[in-house]
């Protein structure tokens, strides 16, 4: 998850006066984790659904509110700047959206310039999947002149310099030549041309989503910036220049507007007006649970979430939520924020009015065995998140595409889909801890979810138990002598059979099935290939495993096939 960097005395230029041990111990209750502090800065973590946390503008903001310094709606003004941007019909093919503003009386002295460049990568990465969706762009305002152009060029004209260079390079030399270009030249190699913006006198300010022109560099001198926002998703694109401009605004930036002329409308952007949903106490009262709010109560506390609200009857209120506030899709989540200010704390702990008798479920108990024989085999279990990329999922395991569940609104480039396997997790996992001790050996019991036209909900969930061993000498007998021994302590026989799957090297890897008294597996294991590997960054040969479990060997046999326990003996 993102995390920002900034120093104490940030907040107290920004009007929050607070003793350190204070600030630490308040942090984590507005939705936040600390991940590291000093004497003189904090290291602070923030879940990916609040990018507008992720400059210390906006984390002030949110403090003022949570400790009830400054509350309500945030005023933000925006005047026009009666300038614009006339968006050319053929890039629509390639970057469609553009988001223009002015904003004037900026201040990029000290760390300020820093921290704005941090905010955008953070932007890019939670908002933008990596540029993909959305790309920022911050320019010098005092070099340009408007009307802006937002143009598809061929390849070899409009040549410019590149931001950090000294030397005019064309779109496609960029793309090859240039770091930046290099890095992200993927999002641009399908076309034939490539999106540029210039001003009235054809000079460049950027070539999205892959580097600004070196004539609109910001330094510590400039005091009148332009905000471009680029991408493929109007909404996004229109949020990201919103969260941005919104937080220049609280260091005292003047918004002004421009006017983006497409072929077939105009807009204004930006566009803070607040959006509105109603909030009701009962539901407000039962989703948080322990409390007895009331409809002042709940307007309370949306101001300290920085909402403004109304009023409507002792049940109903209607709420104004701030453009920034990018998360906010539902009643549910306005309650969330409710709650966050009402603070967990605070909330009364009582047991449910009901009795009933407690017993574990079959497949929790299975898993247990499942867990005492992987570590009995020296594996160390892992737990990772069901979303994951269609890039490391497929992509990364040479593995081909198949259908899967989507997120509608992924909140970042790295979790787009719902995985289909536990092996690409377990994956990332040793490229992330390469730095460990050899051998490693993880295991991970998970669910997985695939697409079935034939339930009622479009989708069908499995259980899968993966392994990865990781050392110089690993090798297609040790993990076959590994899926024995799990296999038999399961209580299921075992079949093997020769097996084309991808990631693995061909002639060292084996699908597996078997079956026990209630119901069967299927799976399988091998070497991994040399291209795997390196795709994960990884230096030594893995192997592994996978084994899913039908629905009806959740509770399956192997549980016969332990010793009683002394509870269960006589």
């Amino acid at each position: 998850m993102p995390v920002i960097t900034f120093k104490y005395q940030d907040l107290k230029d920004l009007g929050i006066d607070m003793e350190k041990d204070e600030l630490i111990n308040t942090l984590p209750m507005m939705s936040s984790d600390i991940e590291d502090f000093d004497d003189e800065e904090i290291k602070v973590e923030f879940f990916p659904n609040r990018p507008d946390n992720l400059s210390v503008e906006g984390v002030a903001r949110s403090f003022k509110g949570f400790i009830n310094q400054e509350t309500g709606l945030p005023k933000y003004e925006v005047t026009p700047s009666d300038e614009s941007v006339i968006v050319d019909a053929e890039v629509a093919k390639i970057r469609p959206y553009i988001a223009f503003a002015k904003i004037e009386g900026v201040d990029f002295t000290g760390d300020k310039l820093k921290y704005i460049m941090d905010f955008q990568e953070n932007l890019h990465w939670v908002i933008g999947r990596d540029r993909k969706k959305v790309a920022i762009g911050i320019h010098n305002a005092d070099v340009v002149s408007q009307p802006f152009n937002y143009i598809a060029t061929p390849k070899d004209e409009n040549a410019f310099v590149a931001l950090e260079k000294d030397t005019p390079m064309t779109p496609e030399e960029i793309l090859t030549h240039h770091e930046k270009g290099v890095a992200y030249a993927h999002l641009l190699e399908d076309f034939d041309k490539y999106p540029l913006i210039l001003d009235k006198d054809n000079q460049v300010l950027s070539m999205p989503p892959i580097i600004n022109g070196e004539l609109t560099k910001i330094d510590e001198n400039v005091k009148n910036i332009i905000v471009d926002v680029t991408g493929t998703d109007e909404r996004a694109v229109n949020q990201c220049l919103n969260i941005i401009c919104s937080s220049f605004a609280e260091v005292g930036g003047k918004i002004k507007s421009m006017e983006v002329k497409y072929e077939d409308k105009s807009i204004t952007t930006p566009d803070l007006t607040p959006q509105v949903k109603n909030v009701h106490v009962d539901v407000a009262n039962s989703l948080i649970g322990g409390t007895d709010l009331n409809a002042e109560d709940i307007q309370q506390l949306l101001s300290q979430a920085r909402f403004d609200s109304e009023i409507l009857n002792d049940n109903e209120l209607k709420v104004y939520i701030p453009s920034y506030r990018i998360d906010i899709l539902h009643e549910v989540d306005v309650v969330e924020n409710i709650a966050v200010q009402y603070r967990i704390n605070d909330v009364e702990a009582k047991l449910p009015d009901i009795s009933t008798i407690a017993y574990e479920h079959d497949w929790f108990r299975s898993e247990s065995l499942m867990r005492e024989v992987m570590i009995g085999l020296g594996f160390q279990e892992i737990m990772s998140l069901m979303l994951t990329n269609e890039d490391a999922h497929f992509s990364k395991m040479k593995q081909k595409e198949i259908d899967h569940v989507q997120v509608a609104r992924p909140i970042t480039i790295d979790r787009t889909m719902i995985r289909t396997s536990l092996i690409n997790s377990l994956m990332e996992f040793l490229e992330d801890n390469k730095h460990e001790d050899l051998p490693q050996k993880i295991f991970e019991i998970g669910d997985v979810l695939y697409m079935d036209e034939t339930q009622e909900t479009k989708v069908r969930a499995s259980k899968k138990l993966a392994g990865l061993i990781c050392h110089s000498s690993a090798n297609f007998t040790e993990i076959k002598s590994v899926v024995t021994s799990l296999l038999q302590n399961l209580g299921y026989s075992m079949e093997i059979s020769d097996s084309n799957n991808p990631s693995f090297i061909a002639g060292r890897v084996s699908d597996v099935k078997g079956t026990s008294a209630n119901g069967n597996i299927s799976g399988f294991f091998g070497e991994f290939s040399p291209e795997v590997i390196t795709n994960f960054t990884l230096d030594y040969p893995v192997i592994g495993f996978e084994i899913e479990f039908n629905p009806y060997s959740w509770l399956f046999s192997c549980l016969l096939y332990t010793s009683p326990s002394p509870r269960d003996r006589g």
